[in-house]
């Protein structure tokens, strides 16, 4: 069985005995995340319990302060299938709003945890905060869980390279283009997937190279430039190289991600296609010719084989 979604507080019709709970935001569910569900998920697993998620959409920073809000890696659907991956049964997906965001620390434990869910264990990150102005700390939550009957267990951050695992990190990483650094902070490669919508046409009928152009909601697009890529489509994985950019050898127009998919003829117009970033390849760059558009794109398809056929361990979900 998946993972199931409870669409907000409201959407709560039931208690599950012996309940294992996370809070968080959990965007992109890196190593850090997965190291705090793989706790979830045993420690239900040892009590016959349930393993839940709570996190929150939309992102607390789009509501308390939209003009710092990042761009995000996880929409809400691909962060439930990622949990529901690592062994999540749960996900309360809860609507955060400045009414919500006002509730004291005490109300949350109170009127949330408690009077709602009725959790036995609560499992959060090192740094984790909440309640108006984030004044709720693990050390609370330690000495509630005494008075109202619940275990709290608090997972260290996970660090690499001396540095802690975050989202934030990641983001900056995907923002300069470096998808395999990235994708060792989020223990896969990062994605982005949706629905394949009909283009200009050029890359068959002027480059011999038909591409793909995805309209995606993911809001957290890597670097402009080229990739060796991975794609999943109609159950199916292939090789790819992905342009990301805005034509300018065309005189440009708004960006789009293009892929071509090597061993594949097909109209997929309206079909669901997922792209797995391996490896960044080169910048976009505006030629003077589709013919010398079309030479260096033949030497990406080459370098991408390459990449691709050298990748060790990729890993796909």
């Amino acid at each position: 069985m998946g993972i199931k979604i409870i669409n907000g507080l409201e959407g709560i019709k039931k208690t599950w005995p012996n309940l294992v709970l996370t809070i968080g935001n959990f965007d992109g569910i890196h190593i850090g995340h997965q190291r705090i569900m793989e706790k979830v998920v045993d420690a239900a697993k040892s009590i016959g319990g349930t393993s839940m998620a709570m996190s929150f959409h939309p992102h607390p920073v789009k509501v308390l302060s939209p003009e710092r809000a990042p761009s995000l890696m996880t929409p809400w659907e691909e962060k439930a299938r990622i949990m529901g991956h690592l062994g999540i049964e749960r996900l309360l997906l809860v609507n955060f709003n400045r009414e919500f965001a006002g509730l004291e620390p005490d109300d949350f434990i109170q009127k949330v945890l408690v009077e709602k869910l009725h959790p036995v264990w609560i499992v959060v990150g090192h740094n984790y905060a909440f309640g108006r102005a984030k004044k709720g700390t693990t050390d609370l939550l330690r000495r509630r869980g005494k008075k109202y009957g619940f275990k709290l267990a608090v997972v260290r951050n996970v660090r690499m390279k001396g540095q802690v695992v975050s989202s934030s990190r990641i983001r900056g990483l995907l923002e300069k283009g470096r998808v395999y650094e990235a994708a060792l902070l989020l223990g896969r490669v990062y994605m982005i997937e949706g629905t394949v919508e009909k283009g200009a046409g050029r890359g068959s009928r002027l480059l011999g190279y038909p591409t793909a152009n995805v309209m995606s909601p993911h809001e957290l697009i890597p670097k402009e430039g080229v990739y060796a890529v991975k794609t999943r489509l109609l159950g199916k994985v292939y090789d790819g190289v992905m342009n990301i950019g805005t034509n300018p050898t065309f005189n440009g127009g708004r960006l789009s991600p293009e892929v071509f998919i090597m061993d594949f003829k097909r109209d997929i117009v309206g079909e669901n296609l997922a792209v797995y970033f391996v490896k960044r390849i080169r910048d976009e760059k505006k030629f003077s010719s589709p013919e010398a558009l079309k030479a260096a794109i033949k030497e990406d398809v080459l370098e991408a084989k390459r990449v691709l056929g050298s990748a060790r361990n990729i890993k796909l979900i």
